[in-house]
């Protein structure tokens, strides 16, 4: 690994223009991020606790959930922590770790999503099959390809951005990201085109595709309603509506945040912190709220829980 560079401290400029904002700032993220981790707990206790909920649908559910407080983790306390004693360093280190739990939170994110794309098509098109299918082993072989895969891959892009020489130290954002950190190299050296190369095929293999196989799925599942009867329609709409209302909202908050990533230096810092709140907060806080709402069973399973308590009580 590069000495060298494990020694500088990287210093982000983001920060500087929220001088006057920055109490306010601090308030609204550590609301949400607390109504995050509520939320988040509150649900991952539910799916634990009640047995009905023990299916493989709600097993992914909770390693989307785990995933998005990974995410979430990885950046609001650091900023809460650079707000309130108005410290906007960081080394080179603490950088690489949050390059790392960043970049898997995205990208397991979308692999989790894809997965569980697949388990609402195989319970819409093969349900007398489902369980055939869906057995424990082919669970636990799917969340092994859509957790453990990608945080290798990850390893692989950190280490590889680790042995890129720094010849600057200074981030236009409020976080760490492996292009932000590649682009502080020391001009076009073969070290930085292969990180970059390698992130490229990463992007192809765990971004697009996982993308262009849920979009698949979708359209089968559209044309399947477009020919139900009105209840069939009905069923499968419940069935698939929080999966695409959150899908629909990580594709566009990832789509936002890779374009930022490619022009920030042309745009103010406030686009960079509006899209950090929309990639690495509202996410994981809506999840539980949408499969909250949403699905009925958790819904049952909340209300039976609470009255058990009140009973209790």
């Amino acid at each position: 690994m590069n000495g060298s560079s494990f020694r500088v401290t990287l210093t982000f400029t983001a920060y500087k223009d929220m001088d006057s904002a920055k109490n306010v700032f601090f308030t609204v993220v550590f609301l949400m991020y607390i109504a995050c981790v509520v939320a988040n707990v509150t649900l991952m206790l539910l799916i634990y606790l009640d047995t009905s909920l023990h299916k493989p649908m709600y097993i992914f559910l909770f390693c989307l959930i785990v995933n998005g407080l990974i995410g979430s983790t990885a950046v609001w306390p650091k900023v809460m922590v650079m707000l309130l004693t108005r410290v906007n360093t960081t080394s080179y280190a603490d950088c690489l770790v949050q390059i790392f739990f960043t970049a898997t939170y995205g990208v397991c994110t979308n692999t989790l999503l894809t997965v569980m794309a697949y388990d609402r098509l195989v319970s819409i098109f093969q349900p007398l099959q489902y369980h055939t299918i869906m057995t424990p082993q082919k669970v636990r072989q799917l969340l092994l390809a859509a957790d453990l895969v990608p945080v290798l891959c990850i390893v692989g892009q950190v280490f590889l951005t680790s042995r890129i020489p720094l010849c600057k130290n200074t981030l236009h954002k409020i976080l760490c990201d492996n292009l932000s950190v590649s682009g502080l190299s020391c001009g076009d050296s073969i070290q930085s085109r292969v990180t970059n190369m390698y992130a490229i095929c990463l992007i192809i293999a765990l971004l697009i595709l996982p993308l262009l196989l849920v979009l698949l799925s979708y359209v089968k599942i559209i044309m399947f309603i477009l020919k139900a009867s009105g209840q069939a329609r009905q069923k499968t709409f419940e069935t698939c509506s929080p999966h695409i209302i959150v899908f629909v909202n990580f594709s566009l908050a990832s789509l936002f945040s890779v374009t930022y990533n490619r022009v920030n230096r042309y745009l103010p810092s406030e686009v960079n912190i509006f899209l950090t709140f929309t990639y690495f907060l509202v996410p994981p806080l809506l999840h539980p709220i949408i499969y909250g709402i949403k699905n009925k069973e958790i819904r049952h399973s909340l209300s039976k829980i609470w009255k058990r308590a009140i009973w209790i009580i």
